[in-house]
Formats: structure tokens, sequence, C-alpha cells
């Protein structure tokens, strides 16, 4: 019964995500995309919002080398801005401990819409335990898609725990319980504060999985 956890927003937040996305596509396009055409794209993965942006600028689909050329690109910068010294992310040290308890007895993941590289150095920073399986942005893979592929395979009940009204759309389309952290997400659902204490979390998604056993 995997538990999966979004990134950013859930376990914490790196401020200035959106503006290095731009400038590495800045470097690679040799123009940086607006927010006129950010707000024009509708996906909430890194692959959707690159393959949207690729669309608009070039009137092609994204492929895999472009993205690859993206991943690297974003990775850089990243580790540019977010090193000893430099931007430190926000981590929300109640939910990351909760993650930690509940991974010693059942499966958790890490579902996020980060390319993959840019997800392994997330993580790494907000010391998530690299035991703890991850699965970031792929090509043709919509957020439904990804949170599937981690549930493969395995029985349910399930759950899936994000900050965003596009985390709750994509619980719904595969047919999972949600748990909103924070108050971005309006609906009938559980949600809980970021600054929650770890063992909260912990009760809550037992209460939740609890419930969906009995349905």
């Amino acid at each position: 019964m995997p538990i999966c956890f979004d990134l950013d927003g859930t376990l914490g937040h790196f401020s200035s995500g959106f503006v290095l996305l731009r400038e590495a596509l800045g470097d690679l396009w040799g123009g940086t995309p607006t927010v006129e055409e950010l707000g024009r794209c509708t996906g909430s993965t890194d692959w959707e919002i690159v393959d949207d942006l690729h669309r608009q600028r070039f009137g092609r689909p994204l492929d895999e080398v472009g993205y690859q050329a993206y991943e690297a690109a974003c990775v850089a910068r990243f580790r540019t801005a977010f090193c000893p010294g430099g931007q430190a992310p926000v981590a929300f040290r109640g939910i990351l401990a909760g993650l930690h308890l509940l991974a010693v007895t059942r499966p958790v993941w890490v579902v996020s819409g980060n390319a993959p590289g840019l997800l392994a150095f997330k993580a790494e920073v907000l010391g998530i335990d690299p035991a703890i399986p991850r699965l970031g942005s792929l090509p043709r893979h919509s957020r439904t898609s990804l949170i599937q592929l981690s549930l493969r395979g395995c029985p349910g009940p399930h759950l899936y725990i994000g900050d965003r009204p596009h985390d709750l759309a994509a619980a719904q389309a595969a047919g999972l319980p949600f748990l909103a952290i924070g108050p971005a997400v309006p609906g009938q659902h559980p949600s809980l504060d970021p600054e929650v204490e770890a063992q909260e979390l912990v009760d809550t998604v037992e209460s939740i999985l609890g419930a969906e056993r009995q349905n």
C-alpha cells in the first residue's frame, strides 16, 4: 500500500524554482520563457511544462534529448543556487520525520513533477533517506500516470499527499484518497499544516488508510 508524497510544497520548498527553470531554458534556447508563456502551460510536471514551452517557442514537441539537456541545465542552476553559503530551502521537518517513520512499516514513495535528476538533488538537500524510492517527471507522463507507475503491482489502499489542486486532481484521476499539506487545496479532504509534528502526520495517514480498508 504505497504512500506517495509530492515534494515541492509538501516536504519543503525551493523558493526560486520557476526562476531557475526559466533561466535554464534561457541558456539552452537563447531566450528566457516569459511569465505569460508559463501561464499558458497546462501541465504540472517538468516534462509537461517544458514540452508546452517548447511547442510555444518552436512549434514542435520536445524530444528526449531536449528534455535531458533541460534536466542537466536545471540541475546545474539549482546546485549553484542551493550550495553552502547560498540559498537554503525551507524543509518541513515534521512532515519529513513523519515520512521516515511511515517508511519503517510500509512502502513510501516520493512522486514529484521534477525531472529525475532535479528530484534527486532536492531529495538529497532535504535529507530524504536514499532508500526511499522516488519517481520524477518522465517523457509523455502526467502526474497521474507517475502515481500509477509507483503503485503498479502493489495492493491497496494507497494515498497521495500533496499541496496543490493539481495534486488533488491527479489523486482523484488515479482513484486515490488525498491528504493536503497547507491551505491551498479546497474541498472535502483531510489536511494538515506544514508545521505539523511527525506523529500527527502518521496518525492522520493511518486513519485515512483504515477508513479506506473499511470501504
